[in-house]
């Protein structure tokens, strides 16, 4: 069993049950070939519980500040997370995150970049626009609905693949492919 499984498995048996966690949408992710998983950013918890919910291993983004404890260090890149620098281009990151897609794996983002405190979507910035653009990957976007409590459901719901062929044609910028992705969370919080 790899360390990325046990993992898993604690934080399941230990978040599902203490959120109430209510996973819509799964048969939208596809079973291989490279994924980019986009999603709101309401809380700390945001990446193990999209990390739990996701039928695949995701290799996530994490804020270089993160990688500062030893220990918290050594879980993070043993669950597939590398640092990345916020406020700047951070091209060691941005060429890792390629080398996820261009294996034909999962890339989890958020692209608010930091928690929304309170709880509505807000801009994205254009990293996930850019990893979108230079991959062949889909991209599949993810709403976290509902708040961190015990008391009501806490809702992860994945939309279909999004199709951004005709923006890549277009040579949009990075910032409007995120901009559509954003909208495409929304449009799945909204529905709940």
């Amino acid at each position: 069993m790899s360390f990325y499984t046990f993992a898993r498995s604690v934080v399941k048996l230990v978040l599902k049950p203490k959120f109430k966690v209510v996973v819509k949408g799964t048969e939208n992710i596809p079973k291989d070939g490279p994924i980019i998983i986009c999603s709101n950013h309401i809380s700390n918890f945001d990446p193990p519980i999209v990390g739990i919910t996701c039928p695949r291993e995701i290799h996530f983004l994490a804020k270089e500040e993160l990688f500062k404890n030893k220990i918290l260090a050594f879980i993070l890149r043993h669950v597939h997370a590398f640092p990345i620098k916020r406020g700047m281009k951070d091209r060691n990151a941005l060429r890792q995150g390629l080398n996820v897609l261009k294996e034909g794996n999962v890339l989890g983002l958020f692209p608010e970049g930091t928690r929304s405190k309170t709880g509505e979507i807000k801009k994205g910035l254009a990293g996930a626009g850019f990893f979108a653009l230079r991959s062949e990957a889909r991209i599949i976007p993810c709403a976290i609905i509902g708040e961190y409590q015990s008391k009501s459901p806490l809702i992860v719901s994945y939309g279909k693949p999004m199709d951004l062929s005709k923006m890549r044609e277009e040579k949009a910028s990075a910032q409007e492919v995120t901009d559509v992705i954003m909208e495409e969370i929304r449009k799945l919080k909204e529905i709940g």
